[in-house]
Formats: C-alpha cells, structure tokens, sequence
C-alpha cells in the first residue's frame, strides 16, 4: 500500500521552482498562489494537477479561499518566498516598505492550517538588514505559534545547481525538534558547471532562432543533462535573441569568464557596472541567473542564453516548460527557487513529518 505523500502550499509561487523540488522528492503540491497570471500558467502546467489561485496575500479573505481551494485538506507543509524587494541588498531599503510585512500572511497560514513544517526563503542580506530586526521578527512570529525555527544560508552548488546562489532559508516544526539542514552533496571540486549544464543545447542562426517546442540536436554529454533530459523527449523555451551587430562584436571580444573589466579601452561603455558584458566560464557554475537577460552571455556563442539554458543553470528540468512571453519567462527563471535546492530540503524534511526513518 503507498504512503500518503505530504501535502504542500507554495505561497508566492511564482512559476513553482521551490515546489517543483518538493514534487521531485515526493511532496504532493495542492496549491500554489501569486498574483502574476503568466507564472501561474506555468505553475500550473507543472505540478501534477496543483491549484494555481490568483491572489492578493495582503487581505485576509485569501486563507479562505486557499483552504476552500484545496478542499479543507490535511496541510503538511507551507512553503514560500515573500517577495524580497523590501528585504534586498539590491533595491531600495526601506524599513517600512509594505513588501515587508508579506511574510505576515505567510505567518497567518501558518496559523489556520497549523502545518507540520514550513519553510520560508529570502535572500541572504535579510539575517542582518535593520541590525538584524527583519530576522528576529519572522523567528518571534513562528515561535508564537509554537514551532521550533531555525534558519540556515544554502549555497546552490553545494546541492548540484550549477550556478553562485545564496539562498535564506528559515524552517520551523511544529511542537518538535530542531530541524537538520541537508549536508552538502558535492564539494568545490566536483561542482556542475556551465559546460556540464548546457553543452548539450544548440546554437542558433540569423535565419533560424528556434522555436518555444523543439528537439534535442545531440546526446546527453554529461550526467548532470541525463538528469534534466530525464522526462522530457521534446525541447521547450529554447529560443535564440537576435543582437545588433554591434552587440555580437562587443560580446565577441569578452574572454570566457571575463566580464566588461576585460574589454578593449572605448568598447562596451555603454554598460560599466558589476555583472555587465558577463560571459560565463564552461569549467565552472554560472553566475547569479537574474530577471533579465542583457548581461551574461553563453560561455561560447556569442548571445545571451536562452530561457531553457538559463532554467538549465538555474536546475530546473527539462519537462518544465515556461509559459508567456520571452521576457515573462526569463522573469519566472530568475524568480525561482533552484529546484534541486527545494529537492535537497523536501528529502531531509520529510524525516521529520512522515515516518521515514531519520
């Protein structure tokens, strides 16, 4: 007889990365909720049946709604990422930004559905932004409601994400112990690279960019891509961008794994800060997928990675397909949650909400 699988809520979903790795291990995922439609549409299209609710997390009413959408079942588990820009090293720091108090609705799911587990991510300049009171608060609002809550910065390529992410991680169980984050799977020596990750995907022509369903061109060259190519026989979101000549000729002058600091005096003014002219290194992790796509370049080819590269980098697996426009899908990648890290955690949580053994 099959165990029940434990249940799971992904709030501020986006298009489910998180969740995604909590499928992977095992999770039922019974809803996901947001409020952009087209990560939604790709929420959906992704987790097994899941509910996609578009929602305002800064009323009250939602609760309802969640609990009337999953049918009043058994929550095991919360998962979700408040949106950072209030907490971001990267955006305005404004200690009463409303975005702020976001992880409050999270708090108040919490309460109602009164979860085994949840799990809260963020980025890591939240543990000591406002002296470390962001932090503090997250921890005292769980706390209150009776879990033991700690929290833990995850480094991707330690748990198989061939990309530099950091990742903020609070966990609470619920009238029980201290949770265990996952041990690091691979060392700096054995890390999935660039090369590792997407040597396998093709180039594109002037003529010929690709289209939002095609095929493999070749074999799996590396374990890491029979991983992703694991449930997938067709290709999805592997579309090229057309350059001006001028952008070709500037990026064809970066070396592999330099940046705009190695470009001719007068070349590439037009972009001069940290991460621009980025071209990424084939014997090494990517650099930080962001929302946008004008500033890292394939280690190769001289064009920006397409969203299925990028998803590639970001561990997202090849039977993930991307819904909205080019731009919307690039947003949704560089939104998301690696879901090999969300993998990572999903096994080692589920030691201590199901009976497996610890």
């Amino acid at each position: 007889m099959n165990k029940k699988k434990p249940t799971v809520i992904d709030m501020f979903c986006g298009c489910g990365g998180l969740s995604r790795g909590f499928m992977d291990a095992g999770y039922e995922v019974l809803l996901g909720i947001d409020n952009n439609k087209d990560a939604l549409v790709s929420f959906k299209a992704n987790h097994n049946g899941a509910v996609a609710m578009n929602g305002n997390l800064f009323e009250g009413s939602t609760i309802l709604e969640m609990a009337s959408l999953t049918n009043n079942s058994q929550v095991d588990l919360i998962i979700g990422g408040p949106p950072c820009q209030g907490f971001s090293l990267t955006g305005k720091r404004e200690e009463d930004d409303e975005r702020n108090t976001l992880f409050k609705s999270m708090v108040n799911a919490v309460a109602f559905f009164q979860p085994k587990a949840f799990v809260l991510e963020n980025v890591p300049g939240l543990t000591t932004l406002y002296k470390g009171k962001a932090r503090e608060a997250i921890i005292k609002e769980f706390t209150d409601l009776g879990y033991t809550v700690n929290d833990q910065i995850l480094y991707a390529p330690d748990y198989g994400v061939p990309q530099i992410r950091k990742r903020l991680f609070f966990v609470g169980l619920l009238h029980g112990e201290t949770f265990k984050f996952p041990e690091p799977i691979l060392t700096p020596d054995k890390y999935v690279t660039c090369g590792d990750a997407i040597s396998d995907l093709h180039d594109f022509t002037d003529d010929n960019l690709g289209s939002e369903v095609s095929s493999y061109k070749s074999a799996p060259q590396s374990k890491y891509q029979k991983l992703m190519r694991k449930k997938s026989t067709e290709l999805f979101n592997h579309v090229g961008t057309k350059h001006t000549e001028l952008v070709i000729d500037v990026i064809s002058q970066v070396p592999e794994g330099g940046n705009h600091k190695d470009l001719p005096p007068g070349v590439g003014n037009s972009r001069k800060f940290n991460e621009a002219w980025t071209r990424y290194h084939r014997n090494k992790p990517s650099k930080t997928i962001d929302t946008g796509h004008r500033n890292h370049f394939h280690y190769q080819f001289n064009r920006v990675p397409s969203v299925r590269e990028n998803a590639r980098l970001q561990s997202f697996p090849d039977d993930f397909r991307f819904y909205g426009n080019k731009t919307q899908q690039y947003r949704q990648v560089g939104n998301a949650v690696p879901p090999l890290l969300g993998f990572a955690l999903g096994k080692q949580l589920k030691k201590y909400i199901t009976d497996e053994d610890k």
